[in-house]
């Protein structure tokens, strides 16, 4: 009996010890991304904001049809819209874009018109 009350508190401050210095897992938030344009058309201006809001905000860079782009951006949230001004006039908005732990965002759209988002 007293061995087994012995281990108890040989590794009860080993347990604490280990709790405490165990890694504390990040919380997610946007960050650097890159833009991959596959709308089929160069853009000319790309505007962010987060989901639900109105007041846009302008990304530097406008990739021509094909090209990727570095993107600078850190935000604590994670759900956003990507407005893309199109070559030759029109917009395509791009809503609810999950922007938390992706490295590579691929705006595309389809010859119909239909607009969809994939991640890396």
């Amino acid at each position: 009996m007293h061995y087994i009350d012995d281990m108890k508190r040989f590794i009860a401050p080993l347990l604490a010890a280990a709790v405490m210095v165990a890694p504390v897992p990040a919380s997610a938030q946007a960050g650097n991304f890159t833009l991959v344009n596959r709308t089929g058309t160069n853009i000319g201006k790309l505007s962010i904001r987060r989901v639900g809001t109105s007041a846009w905000q302008s990304l530097t860079g406008s990739p021509p049809s094909g090209a990727r782009l570095a993107v600078a951006f850190a935000n604590p949230d994670c759900a956003f819209d990507i407005k893309a001004d199109l070559a030759g006039g029109g917009t395509a908005t791009f809503t609810g874009v999950n922007l938390c732990d992706v490295t590579t965002v691929t705006l595309n759209r389809g010859p119909s018109g239909d607009l969809w988002v994939d991640y890396d």
